[in-house]
């Protein structure tokens, strides 16, 4: 059985799309996954499921929010591994102890045309970004809601993205350690 962190897109935002988790841990289960538990309302899964192609994770569980819920997020699967690797990999650690102020864009795929300059031009006071691989990190000293540069981010990237915060990043690598 191979563990696996899925994190969804889109749900449970500013009322729209709802997917109350013990409904999500419900449609995990009847769809193969296993030892099933979430993270707060954003959508963040973690189980053990025999698959072990993450575009056939991924297009499993999209489907079946689809199918029940009547809309189609969008979902990054990930491997603990990966997981681990990306909060490892945190170029912000000091900024950490404000973890609300730095987060990571999980990326479909590492962007082929990412515009760095644009990106750069959007940065505004003490904002950093640093683009590896598949995660852009980005810290916002000055709120991330506020951020032009975290609001056009995935825009710029030219791939798929979705961002969790410093402290949802580490509590999912707490509660994958454990399976």
């Amino acid at each position: 059985m191979n563990t696996w962190i899925a994190l969804f897109r889109g749900i449970n935002v500013g009322g729209a799309h709802m997917v109350p988790m013990k409904q999500l841990v419900l449609l995990l289960e009847k769809n193969g996954c296993c030892d099933v538990r979430t993270y707060i309302q954003s959508g963040n899964a973690i189980f053990r499921s025999k698959l072990s192609d993450p575009a056939r994770v991924e297009r499993r569980l999209a489907e079946a929010v689809a199918g029940s819920h009547g809309f189609e997020p969008r979902v990054m699967a990930l491997t603990r591994r990966e997981l681990e690797t990306a909060a490892a990999e945190n170029p912000f650690v000091r900024a950490s102890q404000d973890p609300k102020s730095v987060h990571l864009f999980f990326l479909a795929a590492p962007p082929e045309k990412a515009d760095v300059k644009g990106l750069a031009a959007l940065r505004q006071g003490s904002e950093r970004f640093e683009l590896k691989g598949r995660v852009f990190y980005l810290h916002t000293p000055d709120g991330f809601g506020k951020s032009k540069l975290a609001e056009r981010a995935e825009r710029l990237l030219g791939i798929a993205a979705t961002a969790r915060n410093w402290r949802t990043v580490t509590t999912l690598v707490e509660m994958a350690q454990t399976y």
